[in-house]
């Protein structure tokens, strides 16, 4: 065995302040009041729609669900996005675990999105000590404390810090859990051997986020809106570290992901926005969109009338409303676009840059708003 499959201690990691990153928070943000590009014709003939059936899904009480991808945190939206869920459209965030570390070390250092490939060739990508530490050890006590993955971190910003309960205690813990609750013990069982390996002392552990003002975890933790992390094995730097540990990260991402099934079991009559998401997205919901409709169907009734929208920068060549193209055809093979138009209700696509889809969204919304204040 390799010590790459042993020991992840072997690993020579960097403290993150010195790594030399390409955004940075405080200058690179996008304000709600920023102006956009001009819509064309179509697109804001689309924008004008999905304004309305939001609208809609708000006064029917019905979930307004957003999932997006990573590049919408590293093109500085979050002030965008907050406002957005200050103001009640939104419902319910999803994002894979590029866009939750991008939002963490935005709050921590002010600064993200590193120079891969110089980093690569350097053996240093992704080997930064406190990103891997941190975010892996919220997983390891959001999971001892029943959280889910994205909870888990926005606590860690929000409270900066972690609680780091004493070994005894855990150990009493798992005694006692190992006859009715073994699940329980489980995650105490982790929490403790990251307790013995990186010799953690019990208390409060502190680390500061002086720019969690930015942070859209956070954010999404004060408004009470569930913000849920769906991350894939590998698909992070957070594994590099020796702290990662998959078992705890497998429960708060189930954790999630169920939260993501609740949401969408509430999608009639609701929108479902997909920014930027070409893989994450479409999966969980088609899974999850099966989970609710199947709920629904036991009880005498269906998931109906809900409108997607997916927005993404591949232009694409298909009438989506006449159903998915034939195989033959290049546009089959738009994941995001396929899967969503097998999920019933209504789907549209538009192929827009995420800032000027989210300004022109957050700005029609924020005129509505006024509208429904004023009267």
């Amino acid at each position: 065995m390799s010590y790459l499959q042993s020991d992840r201690h072997r690993l020579r990691f960097q403290p993150l302040k010195e790594r030399r990153d390409r955004v940075f928070i405080e200058t690179d943000r996008i304000m709600p009041d920023s102006t956009p590009e001009p819509l064309g014709e179509y697109q804001s003939a689309l924008m004008d729609e999905t304004v309305e059936r939001i609208v809609q899904a708000r006064e029917a009480g019905a979930a307004r669900m957003l999932a997006f991808g990573a590049h919408a945190i590293k093109n500085g939206l979050t002030p965008v996005l907050q406002q957005l869920l200050r103001e009640g459209w939104l419902t319910h965030l999803a994002a894979n675990g590029a866009g939750i570390i991008h939002d963490w070390e935005f709050a921590f250092q002010g600064h993200s999105s590193e120079h891969v490939e110089e980093n690569v060739a350097q053996g240093q990508f992704g080997m930064w000590e406190e990103t891997g530490y941190y975010l892996n050890l919220a997983q390891i006590v959001g999971a001892y404390k029943g959280m889910g993955y994205g909870e888990a971190v926005a606590a860690l910003i929000e409270r900066e810090g972690l609680e780091i309960p004493p070994e005894d205690s855990l150990k009493r813990e798992v005694a006692e859990a190992m006859d009715h609750d073994a699940n329980r013990a489980a995650a105490a069982l982790d929490l403790l051997g990251a307790i013995q390996t990186f010799q953690l002392p019990p208390g409060w552990m502190t680390a500061s986020h002086p720019y969690k003002e930015y942070a859209l975890q956070a954010a999404a933790y004060r408004e009470g809106i569930p913000f849920t992390g769906h991350p894939m094995i590998g698909h992070d730097i957070i594994y590099l570290h020796p702290m990662n540990h998959c078992a705890a990260i497998g429960r708060t991402a189930q954790a999630d992901f169920l939260t993501f099934a609740d949401g969408v079991a509430n999608i009639s009559n609701g929108v479902y926005l997909s920014v930027g998401s070409a893989v994450m997205s479409p999966m969980i919901f088609e899974k999850a969109m099966s989970m609710a409709q199947n709920r629904a169907i036991q009880q005498g009734e269906r998931i109906h009338d809900h409108y997607i929208v997916v927005v993404d920068l591949v232009k694409s060549h298909w009438d989506w409303t006449q159903g998915e193209p034939p195989e033959s055809n290049p546009d089959y093979y738009l994941r995001y676009n396929k899967s969503f138009s097998r999920m019933g209700g209504t789907m549209r696509y538009m192929c827009q840059d995420n800032r000027d889809f989210f300004l022109h969204l957050a700005q029609r919304l924020h005129a509505r708003q006024g509208e429904g204040d004023a009267s």
